[in-house]
């Protein structure tokens, strides 16, 4: 699935996305970058402090904005990044995403982003006027648009911003870490995916360049309670997945930190086969991952030149 939700010029700067890109979360900075065409990317982690980023909508994700900075400075410096513009890879629960269904949409982004704010304005708990928003058309016909959109209150995402400029940096496209794992996607078929992180999961299904669902769900800290929702979650998808193909799913795509059979022996016992989304590399590690998972940067990084 190729989606990513452009947030300046660096696009068509590059004929595509900045070589280089990080993904910010609890545990630290990831990073990566293209050293050159055609060669694999280099990848580095650099922890931060519990408690400095706690993700969310309804309150600042940082503590120590400066010490998110140095981290992004740190990270990137040792996967030597090319010029100033990164894709940058932001937690799910700082983002609200939905696949909305039209009969119409004005082609023109002046025009269509008016209609997707005003559809909008239930559905987010927050002001949709200023709000930081993205879409992407998934498909469209003559009596119907679906479209893919991101939207994020405008302080969150300025806040974000500003992490990556005090490093030095320029954001060239912010995205939410579940959206960036599947551009890694490239099958026409339907694949059940889940995204696992410490404080929230995203169930997904694509089909090609569609997304048929897309579900985030904050997850207790009970380590018991943990794994009840995710378990149900991912049970969810599967009959949504059935409903929608009708067909049951056989596999499903896992993104996250620690290995595909980690998880799997953590779920506990199912029909599914677990697959790594995208495997972790065996090489072009700069710094210790631990568990880390890459598969964000994976995906920021595709169409990467």
């Amino acid at each position: 699935m190729s989606s990513i939700l452009s947030r300046s010029s660096a696009a068509a700067q590059y004929g595509g996305r900045p070589p280089a890109a990080i993904e910010l979360t609890p545990e630290g900075v990831l990073a990566a970058a293209l050293p050159g065409k055609n060669e694999q990317p280099v990848y580095a982690f650099e922890p931060l402090r519990p408690g400095v980023l706690v993700p969310g909508i309804s309150e600042l994700n940082m503590s120590s904005p400066e010490a998110v900075s140095l981290a992004i400075r740190t990270a990137l410096a040792s996967v030597s990044a090319r010029g100033r513009f990164v894709t940058v890879v932001i937690p799910d629960t700082a983002v609200r995403v939905f696949v909305l269904d039209f009969d119409s949409l004005p082609a023109r982004a002046s025009e269509a982003i008016p209609v997707l704010r005003f559809r909008l304005r239930k559905m987010v708990p927050f002001e949709v006027e200023h709000a930081g928003l993205s879409y992407q058309i998934l498909t469209q016909s003559k009596t119907e648009a679906r479209v893919l959109v991101a939207i994020l209150p405008s302080n969150i995402l300025e806040e974000y911003e500003t992490v990556v400029r005090g490093a030095g940096y320029e954001p060239g496209a912010v995205m939410p870490s579940a959206l960036a794992t599947l551009a890694t996607l490239e099958s026409s078929e339907p694949l059940l995916a889940a995204c696992l992180s410490k404080v929230a999961i995203t169930t997904s299904i694509t089909r090609g360049d569609d997304l048929l669902l897309y579900r985030t769900l904050d997850l207790p800290d009970d380590p018991q309670q943990r794994l009840l929702e995710v378990q149900r979650s991912v049970a969810v998808a599967a009959a949504y997945y059935e409903d929608k193909v009708s067909v049951l799913p056989k596999e499903l795509y896992f993104a996250g930190n620690g290995t595909a059979s980690e998880f799997e022996h953590w779920f506990g016992p199912s029909e599914l086969k677990i697959v790594d989304l995208a495997p972790r590399p065996s090489s072009g590690l700069t710094t210790n991952m631990s568990n880390m998972s890459t598969a964000g940067l994976a995906g920021a990084l595709a169409g990467a030149v």
